[in-house]
């Protein structure tokens, strides 16, 4: 029982220790963003304190209607008239400002984090799918920002409203807490009815978001890509791109909004005003003597929806910190070393060495025992063995996407300088991942993700060293053909031989090919090779692949088996 109870306290303080950090990280956005929220918590104020000053107003229009005071009755009913319509502006003007607040800080949210999922370990990103990175980055980000914008003005505002009703009414009368609503039904078929002109601005707007979710989605599957690239500056620029139009869709969206939620604040208030005019009546026939009646039905209404409001900041809070606590799990998310070694060139690099290297993975289980591995200029090396054995987790040593747990692995410059491989040495890698890594858009854009200002002629060269040119002219509009999400449209060995070209638009001096020639027949495999070998595109090819076959196009071969790397025999 006691080890019980241990476990249950320490279940509470963990959750507790969790929803602290939470609360810190939504304060930390709250002070961030301070200004805008100020703006925000104002303009709710306003509007609260127009309504309470309108209710108190309608108390002495009606007093001075019944005879009490009759000397103020223009006052009132300009006050009244004013308050009214200065609220619908004032509402009006909020929603706007309020929209355009949202999209901002939400935008701002998102980029921080889209560039900290970019930038993290590799790693440490291996647990989370892509369908969970995109729900984070979109859905709980979109409540965070609400949330950090909304809810202490929210508070401040529904507070006010339900102190500033409850001491109105306690001032005047204790006893009359009567409620009634009016226009509800009214209001509600009104609603429907414009609700479904609503439908075109909600399928643009889920065009949209597809696009971007569609585009995030492309770049987390081809995060190693973007990395071996070192595109992700880029990557964050049509990021920003692709936000702006949503920003801009967003907004139309949010004037019809405005203009339809104006609409329906001018109905309720017509049902309103004939209902306080038919009071008015009423008190002037006798039928009511205290003047007080109107302003405490609008007083009894505006009492429940404040209570309810501030009943559902409960709920809303729980939604806030549930969000806060999944961003902040990617977004502390340790960063890769990136930073470029001291003195590092990478035209002056001539070999890898690769020295004693093991490695294995965070889960425990050890990948590769230890070996030695060399890459020397003009070097075509062929890395076999069955699949699963480290063929791929070699080249990511090779590419600074994970660190050695024993042992060295360095970039040998042509003075005898020693570079260790990280995040910065990868500018001297041009890199082809195993599977389908074409992205959507047009084969020249494929092309210029790492190579933005190739020309027409050296996109040409590249598709002709790969192999690719003889596919690529048939095509009517030939570099300029569109290409669906995952190369759709064309087959994995096309798709491969693209791959391959726009690798080699990056003028890299070595280029590591991880199973990127198994979608190819022999011939056009062996043609690839020489073509490689010939174009002094560059200086040295490592091609991983699982067929023996393939070892006879290169000069130098290391077998994996077991976890174990040794040179074989094998190749011309």
């Amino acid at each position: 029982m006691g080890s019980f109870r241990t476990t249950v306290r320490q279940f509470h303080k963990e959750n507790a220790d969790q929803v602290k950090r939470e609360l810190n990280w939504i304060w930390h956005r709250i002070l961030e963003y301070r200004r805008m929220i100020v703006i925000v918590g104002l303009l709710g104020l306003c509007g609260t304190v127009m309504s309470l000053v309108s209710s108190v107003a309608s108390k002495y229009l009606i007093d001075a209607v019944t005879g009490h005071g009759a000397d103020i009755i223009g006052r009132a009913a300009a006050i009244m008239a004013g308050m009214m319509l200065g609220s619908l502006v004032l509402q009006a003007v909020s929603s706007r400002v309020s929209a355009s607040i949202h999209v901002r800080v939400r935008n701002r949210m998102q980029r921080t984090t889209y560039g900290k999922i970019l930038r993290a370990a590799w790693e440490a990103l291996e647990p989370y799918r892509s369908g969970d990175l995109l729900n984070r980055l979109n859905s709980d980000i979109n409540t965070a920002a609400d949330g950090v914008i909304s809810f202490l003005p929210s508070l401040l505002t529904s507070s006010v409203k339900f102190l500033g009703a409850f001491c109105i009414m306690l001032y005047y009368d204790p006893v009359m807490a009567l409620i009634a609503l009016v226009g509800a039904p009214v209001t509600l078929l009104l609603s429907r009815v414009l609700m479904r002109k609503l439908r075109q601005h909600n399928l643009t707007m889920k065009e949209l978001t597809g696009e971007v979710m569609s585009f995030q989605e492309d770049s987390f599957r081809n995060l190693t890509s973007i990395k071996a690239f070192s595109v992700t500056d880029r990557y964050e620029d049509e990021m920003r791109k692709l936000q702006g139009e949503y920003a801009d869709a967003y907004l139309s969206f949010n004037s019809f909004q405005i203009g339809m939620s104006s609409l329906l604040s001018l109905v309720s208030m017509l049902v309103t005003a004939a209902c306080f005019g038919w009071g008015v009546y009423r008190l002037w026939t006798g039928a009511i003597t205290y003047g007080s009646m109107t302003m405490f039905l609008q007083l009894a209404t505006t009492l429940r929806g404040a209570f309810s409001a501030l009943v559902s900041l409960v709920q809303q809070a729980i939604s806030i910190t549930t969000s806060a606590g999944r961003i902040m799990g990617v977004e502390e998310l340790p960063e890769e070393k990136g930073a470029i070694p001291e003195g590092f060139d990478g035209e002056d690099v001539l070999q890898i060495a690769l020295e004693q290297v093991s490695f294995q993975y965070q889960n425990g289980d050890m990948v590769l025992h230890t070996f030695d591995f060399t890459a020397r200029p003009g070097d075509q090396i062929a890395i076999i063995g069955p699949s699963g054995e480290g063929k791929t987790t070699l080249l990511r040593l090779l590419l600074g996407l994970v660190e050695p747990c024993e042992g060295s692995a360095e970039l040998i410059g042509g003075t005898g300088k020693r570079y260790q491989l990280c995040a910065g040495t990868r500018g001297v890698f041009a890199y082809v991942p195993q599977g389908n890594s074409v992205f959507s858009g047009t084969i020249a854009q494929n092309l210029r993700i790492v190579a933005p200002e190739a020309t027409e002629q050296e996109m040409e060269q590249a598709l002709k060293t790969a192999c690719a040119w003889e596919f690529v002219r048939q095509f009517p509009d030939g570099l300029d053909h569109p290409l669906g999400a995952g190369g759709r449209g064309i087959s994995e060995g096309q798709a491969q031989r693209l791959a391959i070209a726009r690798a080699l638009l990056r003028r890299a001096p070595i280029l590591l090919l991880d199973e990127a020639t198994s979608g190819l027949d022999a011939a056009t495999e062996r043609r690839l090779m020489e073509n490689l070998r010939e174009s002094g595109m560059v200086r040295t090819c490592i091609l991983v692949t699982h067929r023996p076959g393939s070892a006879e196009f290169c000069n130098r071969t290391y077998e994996i088996h077991h976890g174990r790397v040794t040179e074989v025999d094998y190749g011309a």
